[in-house]
């Protein structure tokens, strides 16, 4: 397999998903270092390209809670960012999402998350993560996959209400807010 439009193949590895770490590997690099996590804002744009739409999950938290949430995911040994903003945006908005990935990934914010509250705005009481954060416009259809339950799209307003932040989990109202705020749309 080779990288996402830059024909850089991958290093040979024993087994297909080796870059993946397994749950005690994992566990064990939470406790020791941050992680690298990308986290994307799928938005609807019209012609003149301003937002018009703004996507949130509605997923299960590890505490069997329902909330919402931002596509977002780890970034795998040996993976650009471009290659991994865009399999998490196809693992959680499905294959025919059709993200339109900037042609230069730059984030407009980099989330620090800790898993000490107060530390930041951005709270993982698992880790401590770095994520880079983007706003992807999306033209397809977009069907959650794995642990996502359903994307709800809301209008930028709504999505900068003060009860629509309270919704989202770890701080990701903060960031959304950004994300918004990023493309002049921050209601």
């Amino acid at each position: 397999m080779s990288t996402v439009g830059a024909g850089i193949p991958e290093p040979p590895r024993e087994e297909p998903n080796s870059a993946w770490l397994t749950d005690q590997e994992l566990e064990w690099a939470r406790g020791r270092i941050p992680l690298l996590y990308v986290e994307a804002v799928p938005v609807r744009v019209d012609g003149l390209g301003v937002v018009t739409q703004v996507g949130v999950l509605l997923r299960a938290n590890a505490a069997g809670e329902i909330t919402r949430t931002l596509v977002s995911g780890r970034v795998m040994y040996g993976e650009t960012i471009r290659d991994a903003l865009f399999r998490h945006l196809e693992k959680d908005l499905g294959a025919m999402a059709f993200p339109l990935l900037p042609a230069s990934p730059v984030p407009f914010q980099v989330a620090e998350y800790f898993p000490i509250p107060g530390l930041s705005a951005y709270l993982d009481e698992r880790q401590h993560a770095v994520s880079l954060a983007f706003v992807v416009p999306v033209t397809g259809t977009c069907e959650p996959r794995q642990d996502a339950l359903e994307i709800t799209w809301v209008t930028p307003a709504e999505a900068s209400s003060a009860a629509f932040h309270a919704e989202l989990e770890g701080g990701r109202g903060t960031l959304l807010r950004a994300a918004l705020a990023s493309v002049g749309v921050l209601g």
